[in-house]
């Protein structure tokens, strides 16, 4: 007989929870409504004073068994995800979102469609010191069969003593050799004012890791009908990274790249530390491809193949490295970058894992 009146007073409280439920959202419906006419009469959203006038409310009208200050608390909570409700109604999805855009977004360059689902590389020189240098490189990516070449025309160094690049030049000796060998070109733009130029010169601009938050560039580079490869903040948050994109895409460019080039922590063993989970995060948050720069995140020529294997095993869609033909001799970077042969080697090595092409 017990055991039928506790069932019978679930089955109650079951109904009542059922009805609080219903409460609740018929209130976020108003509640979602009230913010909209506060949205248009510039109101603010938050008002203490309601809030103040409602706990005083449920103290005088609360008759129990729940204290007043129960029942005050868990009034606090209703008006504080009303408000969160509010606020989540009005924020705008960004345009990198999948929830704005679902379906993967393909950027194709002169025959290369990064965002495919198939691994895709981009090699070359740290920085451009001369068409017989970069011929060389340019020479052993043919060989391997790859399309993308990337090299430094500008430079942006730590210290202001070191090569800053050949700038304008740089772009020429890349665009030669790249219309020679058939290639597509990727270098660094550091400033807006270089963008025209660049146009002419190159088939994807890219934005450093120190510029990912130089509003004008990203504005810029935003404003032309060319492939943008925006490379992550040294200490930048993935969502950062993601609103330094954003600011690319709201100006009509919809062809970007995002890269992973590791950031900043206290460890020493690398230049840099990979944030290989930034990549499937990256991927699941937007609809753009994901490329990972495994040179500027290691700095180590001997973790360029692991690090690599790791990008296209967690989803990179494109995997970054350099490559001079005498690396003791660069002008730039030289610890971190791979002669001819062991760039041979790593391809090799890459292209022998069946399953990177599967």
């Amino acid at each position: 007989m017990s055991g039928q009146n506790l069932e019978s007073l679930r089955k109650q409280i079951d109904d009542i929870d059922l009805q609080l439920l219903d409460l609740l959202n018929k209130r976020g419906e108003i509640v979602k409504n009230i913010g909209k006419v506060k949205d248009e009469q510039g109101i603010k959203r938050y008002d203490p004073v309601r809030e103040r006038k409602l706990l005083d409310t449920v103290a005088e009208k609360n008759n129990g068994p729940f204290t007043t200050s129960t029942v005050q608390h868990l009034f606090k909570q209703i008006y504080k995800a009303s408000l969160e409700l509010q606020e989540a109604d009005n924020r705008k999805a960004l345009l990198v979102s999948r929830k704005k855009k679902p379906e993967d977004t393909i950027v194709n360059v002169k025959g290369e469609n990064i965002g495919d689902g198939r691994p895709h590389f981009v090699m070359g020189p740290c920085a451009v010191e001369s068409y017989e240098q970069v011929k060389e490189v340019a020479l052993a990516l043919k060989e391997q069969g790859l399309k993308l070449m990337r090299g430094g025309a500008f430079k942006p160094r730590t210290s202001p003593y070191d090569f800053q690049g050949l700038g304008i030049e740089g772009l020429k000796i890349l665009k030669q050799v790249a219309d020679e060998l058939d290639l597509a070109v990727i270098s660094e733009i550091t400033h807006p004012n270089d963008i025209e130029a660049a146009v002419e010169y190159l088939d994807i601009i890219q934005i450093g890791a120190r510029n990912m938050q130089n509003f004008d560039l990203l504005k810029a580079a935003g404003s032309v009908n060319k492939p943008v490869l925006l490379k992550r903040g040294l200490s930048a948050t993935i969502e950062e990274f993601m609103f330094a994109a954003e600011y690319i895409i709201s100006r009509g460019n919809s062809r970007i790249i995002l890269c992973e080039r590791g950031i900043r922590t206290y460890e020493k063993a690398t230049r840099n530390t990979l944030d290989i989970s930034a990549v499937p995060i990256l991927k699941q948050e937007t609809h753009l491809p994901v490329a990972v720069d495994v040179t500027h995140s290691t700095g180590r020529r001997d973790l360029l193949l692991p690090a690599a294997k790791a990008a296209i095993a967690i989803g990179a869609d494109a995997v970054m490295a350099e490559v001079h033909p005498d690396p003791a001799t660069a002008l730039s970077d030289a610890a971190q970058q791979m002669d001819i042969p062991q760039f041979h080697e790593f391809m090799n090595t890459l292209k022998s894992q069946a399953a990177i092409y599967a």
